[in-house]
């Protein structure tokens, strides 16, 4: 066998957790997987696997080799597509990081319909709002909002978003709507990050950041939405977050003059990585699908919302 077979059989392994898993899985037995993997190490010079009666496990360099073999199985899975025919169906599989609210309320359902359309691909799927090194940490593909960093990685816009400021209706009947961002000094606000201070950030030259405060901080957009209709303060979050309370009139915007410009939803992914037809039916099914859905489309300006409660 060659080492790109030994490679797999080692992959294998690690995936399903045993030599016997990994043999039910390929149609070989498990002695000849073992041998395979024995022989790897002896060509390598390193011990890759720590055998015992009840567990097998990846020594550190074992881990380190698992993760470059499986780019290294990845890419010549998709060299093998591309010479084959474009008018085969994708397979593989996608290791993919993505905002945790985006991913839930948005993700969730269509990666269901993504999976049931292509049996031959499997995802992986890493909620949270820390910036992942796609190079670095193995990732194939990332979903990422608002303006990007400069880099040398390929990214394309999949739906757009706004950042809005917004309260429930009963919130403006209790409080005067806010005219200026500095007025928000005097305002309950749902703080939504980490960190001592919490600043908002606007558009135009005459606004700069304003510091804001409240009694409620999480680092979840979901649970600031909700606290938002339920009337505890002003939040200031994304269009994909907010969007269909908006459209339901739970929620209403404020400071309209003022709202940043509006940005993307982004697949961002390494240029190695610009041939694979995973990737590039993955994005366009994800671009195709979020082509401005009315909870994702940039909304529109609530003039009114300096007036009063009746907004909509």
């Amino acid at each position: 066998m060659s080492q790109l077979d030994d490679m797999r059989l080692f992959v294998t392994t690690l995936d399903t957790g045993s030599f016997t898993a990994a043999a039910d899985r390929l149609g070989l037995s498990k002695q000849f997987i073992s041998r395979r993997v024995m022989a790897l190490e002896a060509q390598l010079g390193v011990r890759l696997l720590v055998r015992t009666t009840r567990h097998l496990r990846a020594t550190d360099l074992g881990r380190t080799y698992a993760e470059q073999a499986r780019r290294i199985l990845q890419q010549v899975e998709e060299l093998d597509q591309a010479i084959s025919g474009a008018g085969q169906a994708p397979r593989g599989r996608l290791r993919l990081t993505a905002p945790m609210s985006f991913g839930t309320m948005h993700l969730s359902p269509l990666l269901a319909r993504f999976l049931a359309d292509y049996p031959q691909v499997g995802i992986e799927l890493d909620l949270g709002d820390r910036m992942v090194d796609l190079l670095g940490e193995g990732y194939d593909l990332a979903i990422r909002i608002g303006v990007l960093a400069d880099s040398s990685l390929i990214a394309r816009s999949i739906a757009p978003v706004e950042t809005v400021v917004c309260c429930s209706p009963d919130y403006l009947a209790r409080h005067p709507a806010p005219a200026t961002p500095a007025d928000l000094a005097t305002h309950e606000c749902l703080l939504y990050g980490h960190g001592p201070h919490v600043e908002w950030k606007f558009g135009g030259a005459a606004a700069p950041a304003v510091t804001v405060r409240g009694r409620f901080r999480a680092n979840n957009g979901e649970l600031m939405r909700d606290a938002a209709i339920r009337g505890l303060g002003i939040a200031r979050l994304p269009t994909f977050i907010v969007g269909e309370a908006l459209a339901a009139g739970t929620l209403v915007t404020l400071l309209d003059d003022y709202r940043p410009a509006a940005t993307a939803v982004h697949a961002v992914y390494p240029q190695h990585r610009q041939s694979s037809l995973l990737i590039h039916t993955f994005v366009d099914f994800l671009a195709r699908e979020l082509a401005l859905p009315p909870h994702l489309a940039p909304q529109p300006s609530a003039r009114g919302a300096r007036r009063g409660p009746h907004l909509r």
